[in-house]
């Protein structure tokens, strides 16, 4: 039998309720135009559109968000991850008509710092990013300029959250994570992760272990045979469960357990639900929940602000537990029902700041 986490269902409205009430509107407004002649694009970062990650997460908030409003949608996938190629995508999407252009990951820091002031008349969304100029010294700028909204997300608590049902739910053994990229985003799961595990040891009655060689970064979000040989590499070590944050990389270790599922092995999905993804044999799935980033969420509540014209240019969001925009998936079928509900316990705790989940390496937990 499904069970579900609360709170999930209502993130629309919740998100929707923050940018009425919590933002500075931009100067330009979407109110009123024709939806025909709306057109939204996105350019993806490394990996795929169907990377059951981070750009699916995305494009499936815009998909929705097409059906919903009548618009015109499409991607455009760069040929590279420079600058020049992101901006040359970009420049093709204004170029044919799509003024409101989404971007998911923080490789675009740099090409969205240039295109929001060549293209004032266009409307952009940076994912997991604030727009720069790339400098690390003192001629740093940093401009989130009136056209564009930078989202970030929560994502310790995330992970947390995630450390805490993998505890619960499995009690004993050793865990891994695998990350993509060493970067902020990956390394607060990573954080998060460890923390949720720490804290479920230390009051919830669980003995979990991670073991620093169970605990790599891959460097890309693309290599899934290089996330496949890492999974197998762990398990063969006893791994029990592997959280990955890691895009394509991810994949090859799903990949992995799902050739070891009568092992008693377990992945921990990242960004959106991978459940499905990890089915082996009817509905049963070696993913045993996701930490999740409602990514789809953010991207259609921007397009929605802009239909209605609140559109909040000029600001930096942070999708929270106190707004729902990270946690579990709204149902787990590998977590029992007892374990769900301790989970709520645990979340609800996070949202009244009784736990405070530290966003960088250490615990800070109280």
């Amino acid at each position: 039998m499904k069970k579900s986490m609360t709170g999930y269902a209502a993130i629309t409205a919740a998100a929707v309720t923050l940018l009425a009430a919590g933002v500075i509107l931009g100067s330009c407004s979407g109110k009123g135009k024709d939806s025909q002649k709306f057109k939204v694009g996105m350019v993806t970062d490394a990996g795929t559109i169907d990377d059951k990650s981070f750009n699916q997460g995305t494009w499936e908030g815009i998909l929705r968000a097409t059906k919903d409003f009548s618009l015109e949608s499409k991607y455009l996938k760069p040929t590279g991850t420079t600058e020049a190629d992101y901006i040359k995508e970009i420049t093709n999407l204004n170029d044919a008509g799509y003024k409101f252009i989404v971007t998911p990951g923080f490789k675009f820091e740099t090409s969205i710092f240039v295109a929001q002031d060549k293209y004032p008349d266009a409307k952009f969304v940076i994912i997991d990013g604030s727009p720069n100029n790339g400098a690390w010294d003192d001629t740093r700028k940093e401009k989130v300029g009136t056209n564009t909204v930078s989202i970030f997300f929560a994502e310790h608590e995330s992970g947390f959250i995630a450390g805490v049902a993998a505890a619960l739910q499995i009690k004993t053994g050793d865990f891994g994570f695998i990350g993509g990229m060493e970067i902020p985003a990956v390394q607060k799961f990573n954080w998060g992760w460890q923390q949720g595990i720490a804290y479920a040891n230390e009051n919830m009655g669980t003995s979990v272990t991670i073991k620093a060689e169970n605990v790599v970064y891959q460097g890309t979000f693309s290599d899934v045979a290089a996330g496949q040989q890492l999974a197998a590499q762990m398990y063969d070590r006893g791994v029990k469960v592997i959280f990955c944050a890691a895009g394509g990389v991810g994949v090859g270790a799903i990949n992995e357990a799902k050739a070891r599922a009568d092992k008693g092995v377990w992945i921990v999905g990242v960004d959106s639900d991978q459940y499905n993804q990890g089915i082996y044999s009817g509905d049963k799935s070696i993913v045993l929940t996701s930490a999740m980033k409602l990514v789809d969420v953010a991207a259609y509540n921007m397009i929605k602000a802009e239909k209605d014209g609140t559109f909040p240019g000029g600001q930096t969001l942070t999708f929270s537990t106190k707004n729902d925009g990270v946690g579990l998936p709204a149902v787990n079928p590998n977590l029992s029902e007892e374990v769900v509900k301790q989970v709520a316990e645990v979340t609800a705790l996070i949202k009244a700041d009784k736990i405070v989940v530290a966003a960088e390496k250490g615990s800070l937990i109280k």
